[in-house]
């Protein structure tokens, strides 16, 4: 598969049908599922076999059950309550019309999920679902299980490999540019489906791993592609919380509110009552803002979640409970000292339901794409959903582009704006975060707009110009939005507009600046 170098200082080449950039449930599925179909498939990954967000999900697979209790229609109303009003109900009906298949495939490959004693799949109940609709594994240890089941299928992956730059010529994708510990390689390729998860390294704290930089979005872009929906960054409300800490957090799962723990502040006052009528339950961009309201109140810096009344709690979340435990606490007679910290993604590289783009031969899945699934706030344990119903279809996609004769000739690295790391996440958390204003986003776009151009050589290099460049598109995109609205939420724009009932796309314009066009219609080809 390795060539010898070769001119302009790239020392090894490759060939492909499809490469797959990321090597989280949505990646592999799209892998897996091209390979099914004949195609040669190379995945690409930074790190190794478990540095993927969906290794450290703790939610579960929101799939439609007992149709006694539930459907298809139900679990569609309730993601398009949650995305407030920037859902794509077709898609959504789409995606969530898939779900028991999708699921059905997974335990296929060997994924074990929880069961009762009836033998029967568990099903629990999460903020903003009307019924107890979402799959487990391992209690709360759903992503181990299925990163697990779908590594064990044995796709060909290059890890501690960072992709650099998609290239293409007139009819499409011709390849992609990589950093590995073998060089600069490049892989001939007429499709690549960026499968790169979320931008939670955006922020200081967020429950991402260390490689969700925001990677795919700043690929997509200079391949010609369009953001949309950027601005809506979902903070997860639970995050344990330590004084000072920084970098990946352990998430309290959004079970353990399902099965009746208690949001309270230091006086134990309860922090969402009167706030929503499903409370503590409620979409995660009103649990939310609810704490940030009760900080900016107190003045404290965290509040709290109490699970003291719960039988069992250690067997029903070993993960939430090793992660307290190794901060010191115990839940079975503890307060859980938690805050919000950046989560989700909620918008990225525009596709339809097939992860297509409007570039020819550029696929996005999973977390860095935007379907149309989660609008302005993505419902709880719906993106291990979309990774595996949409990365199937992404494999069967890019078929389309199979044997299409291919040579990507532009190896130049990429010239990219770069910010230190820590000044781009001091930036958003201070003014980009839960809840922002005009006057904080205009501060963060135009210290971004003056960091330096540097060209992308190395795999840190490529993380943090992608910061740069990912950070800057959301800003831009945040004030553009003069309105609340899910997970974007304006200090001095509380209200929401119907004039924004609407997404926003950012591009690259014929400068080579980020512009947001005349706002319109979004989908992709």
């Amino acid at each position: 598969m390795v060539a010898a170098p070769r001119d302009g200082g790239v020392a090894w080449e490759a060939r492909a049908d499809l490469v797959v950039v990321g090597s989280g449930v949505a990646g592999l599925t799209a892998a897996r599922s091209a390979a099914e179909r004949g195609l040669r498939v190379l995945v690409v990954s930074k790190g190794g076999p478990t540095d993927t967000a969906t290794q450290y999900a703790q939610g579960g697979i929101a799939v439609v059950g007992d149709p006694r209790v539930d459907s298809v229609d139900s679990h569609t109303g309730d993601t398009c309550v949650a995305g407030a009003g920037l859902c794509d109900e077709v898609a959504v009906r789409s995606i969530v019309s898939a779900g028991r298949e999708a699921l059905a495939a997974l335990t296929t490959l060997g994924a074990v999920f929880d069961v009762g004693a009836d033998g029967g799949v568990l099903r629990t109940r999460e903020g903003g679902h009307s019924t107890r609709r979402i799959v487990h594994a391992g209690g709360d240890a759903t992503g181990a299980e299925v990163q697990r089941a779908l590594n064990a299928v044995g796709m060909p992956v290059l890890f501690g490999a960072a992709a650099a730059r998609v290239t293409t010529d007139r009819r499409g994708v011709t390849g992609l540019i990589v950093v590995s510990d073998k060089g600069l390689g490049v892989i001939h390729a007429p499709a690549v489906a960026l499968a790169t998860g979320g931008l939670g390294q955006l922020y200081s704290s967020s429950t991402n791993p260390e490689g969700s930089s925001g990677d795919g979005i700043a690929l997509a872009l200079e391949a010609g592609a369009t953001v949309v929906d950027l601005e809506f960054v979902q903070f997860h409300p639970t995050v344990l919380f330590a004084p000072g800490a920084v970098g990946r957090r352990p998430l309290i799962s959004e079970a353990v509110r399902g099965e009746g723990a208690r949001l309270v502040d230091g006086e134990g006052r309860a922090v969402t009552e009167g706030v929503h009528p499903k409370g503590d339950l409620a979409p995660r961009d009103v649990v939310s803002r609810a704490i940030a309201h009760r900080l900016g109140e107190t003045g404290a810096d965290h509040v709290y979640l109490d699970a003291r009344h719960l039988s069992g709690f250690a067997t029903r979340f070993p993960t939430v409970t090793a992660s307290c435990l190794a901060a010191g606490i115990d839940p079975a007679d503890q307060l859980i000292p938690v805050a919000p910290a950046a989560h989700y993604s909620c918008g990225g590289v525009a596709t339809d339901v097939h992860g297509r783009t409007a570039v020819p031969g550029l696929y996005a899945v999973g977390e860095v794409a935007r379907t149309g699934l989660h609008g302005a706030n993505r419902l709880a344990s719906n993106s291990l959903l979309e990774g595996l119903v949409v990365g199937e279809r992404v494999g069967i996609a890019a078929a389309e582009r199979s044997g299409l004769p291919v040579e990507a000739d532009d190896l130049l690295l990429p010239f990219r704006q770069r910010a230190p790391r820590e000044r781009v996440q001091e930036l958003m958390t201070a003014h980009a975060s839960v809840v922002r204003d005009g006057d904080g986003i205009d501060s963060a776009a135009t210290e971004l707009k003056g960091s330096e151009v540097v060209v992308a050589g190395n795999g840190r290099a490529l993380e943090d110009t992608a910061l740069t460049v990912v950070a800057s598109a959301l800003v831009l995109a945040a004030s553009v939005r003069k309105e609340s609205r899910g997970c974007h939420a304006r200090a001095d724009y509380p209200e929401t507009s119907d004039k924004f009932r609407r997404s926003i796309p950012v591009h690259i314009g014929r400068d080579g600046e980020l512009e947001v066009p005349e706002m319109q219609a979004t989908g992709a080809r």
